[in-house]
């Protein structure tokens, strides 16, 4: 990345803001020189935090406000009273071409409300999505919607293939990546008629991916495809689960080796092996889900994150404005609404 990016961040959005969204951003400046930042929030709090880290400062403005988001607001509620949060600020930066992108620990359905409200939806593409990377044999896959849309119909999960294999092709460098859609089985005959409608739809798109068809929740581990579709409401039940299972099982292996002397002489035995397992599936390594399909960057971190999960956020918003993904994903939109195979799929289905 040569030219200099700005990314806008909200400040008082997390459950540790503004400290861990400052030290956050002190990481990601070693690792993104190029990177120039906007912070939202209260300048009281914000510039001593940020004077703690000079090289930070070099990049850094300050936008002020004393207005939040909190975390328990009602999306409507936001939208109506929260014009001068840090929150809306940092969404009016992209909108207005001050920001490339924006990332926020603050509120989810707020974020995405105002986010929908200010920058608008892609032609196209009906809904946004929310995608995440999620760790699997082989390497990483991309996961959406994970929540943003409870229901769907099948030319939304049409479109959220679209966008999960464009976000795959830009940011994971996929030259032509391999798309599922979650089902209850592998079997043509399987699942709900909404999603045998998009794999119809699907087996009609003439887009550089490749569509597998139907996958499992076990080939999610497996890195059976690179981009898992599914509704939202099925995608942040499998999320949480993932999430879940991670912490069971590090939490059994923590007891297991805690048992006796010869447990733990076997743990320090093996102390390099574990610190590279724990690396691999530590969840602050892939935080950082993506508002797909908006005319505009938008990264959600964990609320609860640290400096060093944070700092992954912004390195995803980061990777998709210096990949141009909002463009890359016009032009696939546009080519897709040239082809007549999949406008008659459509036509039948709806």
């Amino acid at each position: 990345m040569s030219a200099r990016l700005t990314i806008a961040l909200d400040a008082m959005g997390g459950d540790h803001a503004p400290e861990i969204v400052i030290s956050g951003a002190a990481i990601a400046r070693r690792r993104f020189p190029q990177v120039d930042f906007l912070f939202f929030g209260d300048q009281a709090r914000i510039d001593p935090l940020i004077d703690e880290h000079p090289k930070l400062r070099r990049v850094s403005t300050v936008r002020h406000t004393d207005m939040a988001v909190s975390a328990h607001e009602r999306p409507s509620i936001a939208l109506r009273r929260g014009q001068k949060t840090s929150m809306q600020l940092a969404i009016n930066a992209v909108r207005d071409g001050e920001a490339a992108g924006l990332v926020s620990a603050g509120n989810t359905g707020a974020l995405m409300a105002m986010s929908k409200v200010t920058l608008k939806t892609l032609p196209g593409i009906d809904r946004p999505a929310i995608a995440a990377y999620v760790p699997t044999q082989v390497g990483e896959s991309v996961l959406l919607d994970l929540g943003a849309n409870v229901e769907c119909d099948a030319n939304n999960l049409l479109q959220f293939g679209m966008l999960g294999a464009a976000f795959a092709r830009t940011v994971l460098g996929l030259k032509r990546p391999t798309v599922g859609l979650l089902n209850v089985g592998a079997e043509e005959i399987k699942g709900r008629d909404m999603v045998k409608q998009a794999a119809t739809l699907f087996r009609n798109v003439n887009l550089p991916f490749t569509f597998h068809g139907f996958v499992e929740g076990d080939d999610i581990g497996t890195g059976a495809v690179d981009v898992f579709v599914v509704d939202g409401f099925t995608g942040n039940v499998v999320l949480k689960s993932i999430e879940g299972t991670v912490r069971l099982y590090t939490d059994f292996l923590r007891r297991s080796f805690r048992n006796s002397l010869v447990t733990k002489l076997s743990y320090l035995l093996a102390r390099g092996a574990f610190k590279q397992m724990r690396a691999r599936i530590d969840p602050r390594r892939y935080n950082g889900a993506t508002f797909l399909g908006l005319n505009g960057i938008v990264v959600k971190s964990h609320g609860g994150a640290d400096a060093f999960g944070f700092a992954n956020a912004i390195g995803v918003a980061v990777d998709m404005a210096a990949n141009g993904i909002i463009e890359f994903i016009m032009r696939e939109l546009e080519q897709s609404a040239e082809d007549p195979l999949l406008t008659s799929a459509q036509a039948a289905v709806s």
